[in-house]
C-alpha cells in the first residue's frame, strides 16, 4: 500500500505541473513532490552522444642516420620527441617496446600494430617490421610509422656495412686459427708429395738424360747428312759432270725436300721448326725409354700437379698470416 501511494502522488504531481504550464499560472503555490519539480524544470531527458577518447593518429617517418634507422617518438610524460636507434638484425618487437617503457615510465600500454590494426607478435624481428608501414600504440595514442622499406639506398648500405662488420669479426676471431690449421695440413701434404716424388724424380732424370743424348745424336746426324749431301753435289758438279747436268738434279732434290716438309706438317699438324722438332724428338725418345724402364708418366704428372697446387695455396696463405688480411678461397684439389 505504501508503494501504491507513492506512485499515486507521483502521477498527481506530473498532472498538476502540466496543467499549470498550460494555464500560464505559477506553480509555486502547488506542493509537488521533489521528483516532479525536477522533471518540470529540466524537461524530458535528452539523447546521449558518445565520443571517442582516443586522439587522432600522428604520422611519423623513419629516417636513416649514420647507416642505421632512427625513429623519433613523442613520449606522453615529457611531451617531447625521443629518438630510438633501431637495430634491424638484432632487435625484436619486445626489445623495442622495452626501450620505450624504460625511457618513459609513464607508458603503461605499448604495442606494435600493422596497417590493419592487428597486433604484431612480440618475437618478430624489427627487420621484418621495417619492410612496410606499421603503427605504434602508446597508452591511448596511435602513431602511423612510414618505413622506407628495403628499396631505400640507406637500408642497403646499412646491411652491407653490417655484413662487413660481421666478416671482420669472424676474421678476427676464427680466421687466424683456421689459417694456421690449414697451413699445417698443406705442409704435411707437401712433405708427403715430395717423398712420393723422390724416387720418381731420380728415374725421370735418368730417362730424360738418355732421351736428350739420343735427340742430340739425331741432330748431329741430320747435320752430317746435309754436309755430305752438299759435298757430294759439289763434287759431281765441278769434277764429274757439268752444271747443265746437275741443275735438274738439284731441282728435284729441292722439290723432294719441300715434299718432306709438307709430309711432316700433315703427320704432326705443326710447322717444321728446329726447336719444335727437337722437343718432339726428345718426347719420342723419352716415352720410349720410360716404357723400357717401367716409369709411370701418368702418376708422375698427377703428383707434380698436386705439388704445384699445394705450393700455390701455401704462397697465398702465408702472406695473410703475416699481414692479418683475409685470404682468397682455396680451391680443393681434385
Amino acid at each position: 500500500m505504501i508503494w501504491f501511494g507513492r506512485v499515486a502522488k507521483l502521477h498527481y504531481g506530473v498532472l498538476r505541473c502540466s496543467l499549470s504550464s498550460a494555464s500560464g499560472k505559477s506553480s509555486s503555490a502547488i506542493q509537488v513532490p521533489y521528483l516532479s519539480r525536477q522533471w518540470c524544470r529540466y524537461g524530458a531527458p535528452r539523447p546521449v552522444h558518445y565520443y571517442s577518447t582516443l586522439p587522432p593518429a600522428t604520422d611519423i617517418s623513419i629516417q636513416y642516420k649514420y647507416g642505421r634507422p632512427v625513429l623519433s617518438l613523442p613520449l606522453p610524460s615529457r611531451s617531447e620527441l625521443c629518438q630510438f636507434s633501431l637495430r634491424p638484425m638484432l632487435m625484436t618487437v619486445t626489445d623495442f617496446l622495452s626501450d620505450i617503457q624504460r625511457e618513459d615510465p609513464g607508458v603503461a600500454i605499448a604495442a606494435v600494430l600493422n596497417t590493419d590494426g592487428e597486433r604484431v607478435c612480440s618475437s618478430t624481428s624489427i627487420d621484418t617490421v621495417l619492410n612496410q608501414d606499421f603503427q605504434i600504440l602508446i597508452n591511448s595514442t596511435i602513431y602511423r610509422i612510414h618505413s622506407p622499406g628495403r628499396e631505400s639506398p640507406e637500408h642497403s648500405t646499412s646491411i652491407d656495412d653490417m655484413k662487413t662488420v660481421v666478416h671482420m669479426l669472424q676474421s678476427a676471431l676464427n680466421l687466424p686459427e683456421h689459417q694456421q690449421l690449414r697451413q699445417i695440413q698443406l705442409l704435411r701434404r707437401l712433405d708427403t708429395l715430395k717423398q712420393e716424388l723422390g724416387p720418381l724424380e731420380e728415374v725421370r732424370a735418368q730417362v730424360a738424360g738418355r732421351a736428350e743424348s739420343q735427340s742430340m745424336r739425331v741432330e748431329w746426324a741430320v747435320l752430317a747428312f746435309l754436309s755430305l749431301q752438299g759435298s757430294f753435289l759439289g763434287y759431281l758438279t765441278w769434277f764429274v759432270f757439268a752444271w747443265d747436268v746437275m741443275e735438274p738434279v738439284t731441282y728435284f732434290i729441292t722439290y723432294a725436300t719441300s715434299m718432306g716438309f709438307l709430309g711432316y706438317y700433315i703427320l704432326t699438324k705443326q710447322e717444321l721448326l728446329y726447336p719444335d722438332a727437337k722437343d718432339r724428338q726428345f718426347l719420342h725418345f723419352f716415352h720410349k725409354r720410360a716404357a723400357m724402364e717401367h716409369f709411370d708418366t701418368h702418376r708422375y704428372n698427377a703428383l707434380r700437379d698436386q705439388l704445384a697446387t699445394v705450393e700455390s695455396d701455401l704462397k697465398r696463405l702465408r702472406n695473410p698470416i703475416q699481414l692479418q688480411l683475409p685470404v682468397d678461397p682455396i680451391q680443393p684439389s681434385n
